[in-house]
């Protein structure tokens, strides 16, 4: 056999998603790429590892059991490069994060100077919503996961980061007095709303529930980049983290409209599982975060103080 750990990284990708274009998107190589490759590895084994039913591939369980054989492999492979960097003095390895979607105003700048400094260790930042981070940290698929909301169901040690803020937002076009009455201002705004399993949406779903407050019109949207997008354009209005405004606030483009009970304020925290044994990587990095935590909130975030 001449199999090569290409083939084995690109199976064990097969294998995980069960689809080879999304394999390939995920591997960053192309799907003729992805194919001729497990073609190529397929052809080692009397058994077959793989089967297409109409147009999905399904695993063999051969295939699964050549899988689990692979992952060792790989992480063997993994180790001894980590060992090799580590005697001359270089951390090395991968760190997988999970993080909701407005986590990515706030995760890089706690990471920058740490990945510079260990130029040998692989970032793996997965940004989505907050059902998602938490199914990946529940699945052990990651080291860390970054969320504003908690979640109740896993046995978590946890990392606090600095404070998350969320505000009623609409564009400048018109002039609000202040301490608005909230019942009365959103029975007159359309209400832009984040997608089902959005820890923003949750957080807004409870003030609105809190409040008693009636929304008679609404709309939803998929990404805090498309609620934001749409606000700019005169859409509507809707309750958003600080963090992800800066911009927008300081060119005069959007505007905070103060309402009595806002802002809500949450903690943007680092979690993990109780039970997790933390890589030597991931050890460092929590390490490095404790300590210079106050450093880098004040470096990039001293604006926020402002709101």
């Amino acid at each position: 056999m001449h199999y090569t750990l290409n083939q084995l990284q690109i199976f064990l990708k097969i294998v995980e998603t069960k689809n080879i274009t999304k394999a390939s998107e995920e591997l960053h190589l192309t799907q003729p790429a992805v194919s001729i490759q497990l073609k190529n590895f397929q052809t080692q084994f009397e058994t077959p590892l793989t089967e297409v039913i109409g147009r999905k591939i399904y695993i063999t369980d051969f295939g699964h059991e050549i899988a689990d054989l692979a992952e060792k492999i790989l992480f063997q492979v993994e180790t001894i490069n980590q060992k090799t960097l580590a005697s001359k003095g270089q951390l090395s390895g991968k760190l997988k994060i999970s993080i909701v979607s407005t986590g990515k105003y706030i995760m890089p700048y706690f990471l920058s100077d740490f990945t510079r400094e260990n130029s040998s260790v692989e970032l793996m930042m997965d940004v989505t919503n907050k059902n998602k981070v938490i199914d990946s940290l529940k699945n052990n698929l990651v080291d860390f996961a970054l969320v504003s909301i908690l979640p109740t169901t896993l046995n978590i040690d946890k990392l606090d980061l600095m404070k998350n803020k969320l505000y009623l937002v609409g564009n400048t076009q018109n002039k609000f007095n202040k301490n608005l009455n909230s019942k009365e201002i959103f029975k007159n705004i359309p209400l832009i709303f984040r997608e089902k399993g959005s820890g923003t949406r949750q957080t807004m779903e409870k003030f609105i529930e809190q409040n008693s407050i009636s929304v008679i019109k609404k709309m939803e949207l998929t990404s805090n980049e498309a609620v934001k997008q749409a606000i700019l354009a005169g859409l509507g209005f809707s309750i958003m983290p600080l963090i992800g405004i800066k911009n927008e606030l300081q060119n005069n483009q959007l505007q905070i409209i103060p309402i009595k009970g806002l802002p809500i304020k949450t903690t943007w925290s680092l979690i993990w599982l109780k039970e997790k044994q933390h890589s030597t990587v991931a050890t460092s990095l929590l390490n490095y975060i404790k300590k210079e935590k106050s450093k880098i909130i004040e470096q990039s975030f001293n604006w926020y103080e402002e709101y």
